[in-house]
């Protein structure tokens, strides 16, 4: 077990690991939790694997085997005494005594599952974490209400361990890195806090409650998937605070607090996506190295230190042997080379604070080079915690429809990449990744990512009904499962399971303009809603190629409204204001330093401009890391002016280098006035 040290006074050191038992090689293990009976220490091992359930005592010894009646495998498990509750992709389970009790189908996937702790309530509450960024609570099979948290949850955890003094209090991460804190109450719940995601870090994976600091108090501790690893502590108004954190090199699937390596003293211990157990302890160190006469080692150490190295001698001795081994195989002539297996752990998520996609791509071993492909125009984001070394290659977008091409060579034992990229909506693909690892012989995974044609919609629970809005109707002989696989091909997070019941409505916010979406459709009918023309522009062409696709008759209307172009418009104008001002002053910046190195006292320049020089390496890194930005606004403007006079009948392309001069000397007025003169 690799120690780290959690305070500065101390330094890291190794321990040797003791293996208590292990269990015969089977299905992968996707859950693990701790149970036993109410009240009594949790010491019995309970793991999901395939759709059964095991458990074993401290000692190993297997007590129970229980094969549930799940179709699909068990992404989320929660132990309570005698209650088991089991979560697959959609469906939750309630088992008590191995004894079907509950169930319940979910709208969305469901990420985690735990229950309020039966000692302190009077009946059982359990809650699903679900991805469609609602917390579902439930009382027996129905649905008590559910809550709309600020990104899909992927998290759950008692408040303390216990829920708290009430034991209604549930803790919940997000995917896309914020923490919260809610009191389930029967009637509705109530935040109690909430931490955001201001660093741009990882999502949440795992989080324990653990008084590591020794003050009375139980600390909050997570883990990510880029790596970090946080400890909050909480202030008089029982706020949260960042008190600790440590990066690793690897996604953080599992992290408790506890004492392990030496008795007094604390530790919190985080398995990695690799394997790797890495501990932060509270040990001090107090003897210090100084000069040779000073420092004393025990004989214990001493032996220590020489079974290391004798253990390390063997092992490269070993390996040589292997490696030797192989090499003479690989060269007769029956040799026989099999493919190298390796898992690939990605994610390809939408966020909201700059609407890009963030790829995550992480291997179990050190990764060689990616290389990207995409059919759609896309742009390549710069990412701060990324070291790999990009280069683009000339691409044919024409015949080919390959509009990219660029390879990430890693540094050595790099076994996590983060790529951002942002697409433009209305133009839909796939986006595909090869892998390659450094293993031999050399092999490669490929991995594929749908770009949608409303790729930059998010799901959300609310809109503003006060919007001018535009309306797209569709009526035809369509199933309730067809327009829903349209649908869910034209917008990311729909759940790919058709919904339960006659229609369904979903509701969408652009994260780049903030306009929204409603969709409402059944069987044979579809009505979307919008206060962007655009979007019902996109909608309609693609909808329309779907049908046709599947050779169905589609009646297809629409209403439009003209205040709508104008309130896009108005979204579209702090944005464009900023970034036309931004690159103004990106263009000063050279000017304005070849003279402050001429004149050396730059008092005489007005304030705007000191505060341009003052500012430079800010605004330089800003404006790096938001390549067409500008182009993108101008390009959505030309859309939105095509597309209402396309619903018109009128084709206006002629008058787009009009438009685009006004845009080059932008004054609102001016825009607004242009798109009514053109009428």
């Amino acid at each position: 077990m690799l120690q780290k040290v959690l305070s500065a006074s101390c330094r890291s050191r190794q321990r040797s690991t003791l293996s208590v038992f292990k269990t015969l090689p089977g299905q992968r293990i996707t859950r693990l939790e701790l149970g036993g009976a109410v009240n009594t220490p949790q010491e019995k091992i309970f793991v999901a694997a395939g759709s059964e359930v095991r458990g074993f005592t401290k000692r190993g010894k297997q007590f129970l085997s229980f094969e549930t009646n799940l179709t699909e495998n068990i992404k989320a498990m929660h132990i309570s005494g005698a209650d088991l509750f089991l979560c697959a992709s959609y469906i939750y389970n309630h088992y008590c005594d191995c004894k079907d009790q509950h169930y319940y189908l979910s709208g969305d996937k469901i990420n985690d599952v735990l229950c309020l702790p039966v000692e302190k309530l009077s009946c059982i509450i359990p809650v699903l974490a679900c991805q469609d960024r609602v917390l579902r609570v439930l009382q027996g099979s129905d649905l008590l209400y559910e809550m709309e948290v600020s990104g899909p949850p992927s998290a759950l955890a008692l408040n303390s361990g216990n829920g708290g003094d009430s034991g209604e209090e549930v803790l919940y991460g997000t995917s896309d890195g914020k923490i919260g804190l809610i009191q389930v109450l029967h009637a509705s719940p109530v935040e109690k806090w909430k931490i955001g995601n201001e660093k741009k870090r990882g999502g949440i994976l795992c989080m324990d409650n653990f008084d590591i600091l020794g003050d009375g108090v139980k600390q909050l501790l997570v883990g990510r998937d880029d790596g970090m690893l946080e400890v909050y502590n909480f202030d008089s108004a029982n706020d949260p605070v960042l008190r600790y954190d440590h990066a690793l090199s690897e996604s953080v699937t599992s992290i408790q607090g506890g004492c392990v390596g030496k008795d007094g003293y604390d530790e919190i211990l985080a398995s990695t996506y690799s394997g790797w157990v890495t501990g932060l302890t509270t040990e001090p160190i107090h003897r210090e190295c100084g000069s040779g006469e000073d420092l004393k080692v025990s004989q214990e150490m001493q032996n220590k230190i020489s079974s290391l190295r004798s253990e390390l001698e063997h092992l490269q001795i070993k390996v040589l042997q292997e490696r030797e081994k192989y090499q003479e195989s690989s060269q007769s002539s029956t040799a026989i080379s099999a493919v190298p297996i390796f898992n690939v752990n990605d994610k390809f998520t939408l966020s909201k604070d700059d609407a890009s996609y963030s790829l995550i791509l992480e291997v179990q071993t050190a990764i060689d080079n990616v290389l990207v492909q995409s059919d759609v125009p896309i742009d390549l984001l710069d990412v701060d915690k990324n070291s790999a070394v990009v280069s683009f290659s000339d691409c044919d977008s024409e015949p080919n429809s390959n509009y990219l091409l660029a390879t990430y060579r890693c540094q050595a034992n790099t076994t996590r990449l983060e790529l951002k990229i942002r697409s433009i909506e209305g133009q839909y693909g796939t986006l595909q990744a090869y892998v390659t690892p450094r293993i031999q012989p050399k092999t490669c995974q490929v991995r594929q990512y749908q770009i949608k044609p409303l790729s930059l919609h998010q799901r959300t629970h609310c809109i503003d009904p006060d919007r001018p809005v535009n309306t797209l109707t569709l009526k035809g002989q369509f199933s309730f499962a067809e327009i829903h696989s349209w649908v869910v091909f034209c917008l990311p997070e729909v759940p790919e399971k058709t919904p339960v019941g006659e229609s369904v409505t979903f509701y969408f916010k652009n994260t780049f303009l903030d306009t929204q979406l409603e969709c409402t459709y059944r069987k044979g009918e579809g009505f979307f809603k919008s206060d962007n023309i655009s979007t019902i522009s996109i909608l309609k062409d693609v909808l329309s190629k779907e049908a046709t696709k599947r050779k169905i008759n589609l009646n297809i209307s629409y209403d439009i409204n003209e205040v709508s172009v104008n309130h896009t418009l108005k979204l579209i104008h702090p944005k464009l204001e900023y970034q036309l001002m931004l690159a103004k002053k990106v263009q000063l910046i050279d000017a304005l330093k070849e003279l402050q190195v001429h004149e050396g006292n730059i008092d005489f320049l007005i304030p705007e401009y000191r505060c341009i020089l003052e500012e430079a390496d800010h605004l330089l890194e800003e404006y790096k890391k938001q390549p067409a930005h500008l182009e993108r606004l101008y390009g959505m403007i030309t859309d939105l002016f095509i597309d209402k006079f396309k619903f018109k009948g009128t084709n206006v392309k002629t008058k787009v280098p009009l438009l685009l001069e006004i845009l080059d000397s932008y004054d609102q007025n001016a825009l607004l006035a242009f798109f009514d003169a053109s009428a």
